[in-house]
């Protein structure tokens, strides 16, 4: 119940990001909102693991968490202070690569599908943030819609459903439809925003 109470609020943070990402907000603004959720998502698994009481697989769910939290108070921290984003974005690709270890825990050990292909939605997204931080490629706006996106069917609704208790009763079939329409919108994405088209003129420069 705890988790789900930071998850709702990561899905409030990845959407103040969007807006940021989409020149809706100021940098500074959002690096408030940013700092208050990394510290809630540091604070919440040091709970959850200290009342986990040895079990291994609830160390490993609420060390996930971590994830979240360092990545927004170095979002936050970044923005307030004007810093450069390479290191912010090589955090990114490292998280990206766990993300896909947590997709496979959630598969294989917690049976949880539903989980499973949100962790894979998730590591997209913090690809994405190498790509657009690390190393610098012009894919703003995309990112940006990608966030706004995820920051609803991956955290906003899931968490509330969970904590409304409903969200069990989300068939696995209906969340892989969800899943399919956002993986089409967000190849229709690439293709209109012109983002192929950044992205091959950006290696033309480099």
């Amino acid at each position: 119940m705890v988790s789900n109470v930071g998850l709702l609020y990561v899905g409030a943070v990845l959407f103040i990001n969007s807006l940021l990402l989409l020149g809706r907000i100021d940098g500074k603004s959002a690096a408030v909102f940013n700092i208050f959720i990394g510290l809630l998502q540091v604070f919440t698994p040091i709970y959850l693991i200290i009342n986990a009481d040895g079990d291994l697989l609830t160390i490993l769910s609420a060390s996930g968490i971590f994830l979240f939290g360092f990545t927004y108070l170095y979002v936050g921290l970044t923005n307030w202070f004007n810093l450069k984003t390479d290191g912010l974005g090589w955090y990114c690709l490292w998280v990206a690569v766990l993300a896909l270890g947590f997709s496979f825990v959630n598969f294989y050990y917690f049976s949880d599908i539903k989980f499973g292909i949100i962790w894979i939605f998730w590591s997209y997204l913090w690809l994405l943030f190498f790509l657009l931080l690390g190393l610098g490629k012009p894919i703003d706006n995309y990112v940006g819609k990608v966030t706004l996106v995820q920051s609803w069917i991956t955290a906003t609704i899931p968490a509330f459903l969970s904590l409304a208790g409903l969200w069990e009763q989300i068939s696995i079939i209906v969340a892989s439809i969800i899943a399919l329409i956002a993986v089409v919108y967000f190849i229709y994405l690439y293709f209109s925003t012109g983002t192929r088209e950044q992205l091959k003129k950006s290696r033309e420069i480099a």
